[in-house]
């Protein structure tokens, strides 16, 4: 840790499945964290266990802080931890950094940076990729956009919980690539969802799917993580909720109109989650769209795991 940034105080708020992954490795590595504490209080015990201090607001957060990283679900959640009562303008000091993590719509993120200028607080955005157990062991991506010189100061407390760290531009940055990048990932689960579907409905198997497409120049990390649903019946293998999904989708429409641009195949793919996301339950994940798909096409893609039938 250099003699810069051993003098940082870092505030958290957003302990769920990736935060608190995050929030470990900052603290494990010597950080100084103060942290908002939320009605789960496993993650609050674990951070208190490990020499972290809690606090009751978001507003007591930002007293406490130097930087504050906000890891929640999207730009509604972080407006009202900003801009709420108690919240982290009532407590943030001029020369602090607010740093969001979320998938967040760039056009809030532009119009949260302006206001937090204003007092002298710099804001900036720096979406994640890969998954909670990326976040545990510290080795998740981060896209960063931040001016040049918030982005040296950051870099040190980034690199505690993040193996590859791309500054991909200025505040808002970060956000437009996550919502890129969020939208090929998310192509791809919708078209691994429909070709499952018509491959059963025409009498190919899933385990037959895999066995040409795994190892072949269309297999990738993320249709491994994806097909262990189908295939295996692993709810856990990629914790990204299609809630999520379909609010991230949302947001790529948003960004796309703005910009003046057709996006057909993102509407295509925010349709495929609507879907999903209306029939419920809450606590989905990303690969369960392969059932929902072939639900709707009149084919069982419900898998089996040691001989029973799962549940979504």
């Amino acid at each position: 840790m250099t003699t810069t940034a051993a003098r940082e105080n870092i505030g958290f708020i957003g302990l769920g499945l990736m935060g608190h992954g995050i929030a470990k490795n900052i603290v494990d590595k010597g950080y100084p964290l103060t942290f908002l504490g939320r009605k789960n209080r496993k993650p609050a015990e674990d951070l208190l266990g490990r020499g972290a201090k809690e606090a009751s607001t978001s507003r007591e957060v930002a007293a406490a802080s130097d930087i504050v990283f906000i890891c929640v679900t999207g730009s509604r959640e972080v407006e009202a931890i900003i801009r709420g009562p108690g919240g982290l303008k009532e407590g943030l000091k001029k020369g602090s950094v607010v740093v969001d993590c979320s998938t967040s719509d760039p056009v809030s993120t532009v119009a949260l940076a302006a206001e937090l200028k204003a007092l002298g607080v710099d804001y900036v955005d720096a979406p994640l990729s890969r998954t909670p157990k990326e976040a545990w062991e510290g080795t998740l991506d981060a896209m960063v956009g931040a001016p040049d010189a918030v982005f040296a100061r950051l870099k040190p407390v980034l690199e505690t919980w993040a193996g590859r760290i791309v500054h991909i531009g200025d505040t808002g940055d970060g956000h437009r690539m996550k919502l890129l990048n969020n939208f090929i990932s998310l192509g791809y689960a919708a078209i691994y969802s429909e070709a499952l579907a018509l491959a059963e409905k025409v009498g190919i198997s899933p385990p037959r799917f895999d066995s040409v497409i795994r190892n072949g120049r269309m297999d990738c990390g993320f249709y491994q993580t994806f097909m262990r649903w189908t295939l295996e019946g692993d709810r856990d293998a990629h914790k990204f909720s299609i809630a999520n999904a379909f609010k991230d989708l949302t947001y790529l429409e948003s960004m796309a109109g703005a910009a003046g641009i057709a996006n057909p195949l993102g509407n295509a793919t925010k349709n495929s989650f609507a879907t999903a996301f209306a029939a419920g339950p809450a606590e989905q994940y990303v690969p369960m769209l392969a059932t929902h798909i072939g639900k709707l096409n009149g084919v069982d893609l419900m898998p089996t795991k040691d001989g029973v039938k799962q549940k979504i």
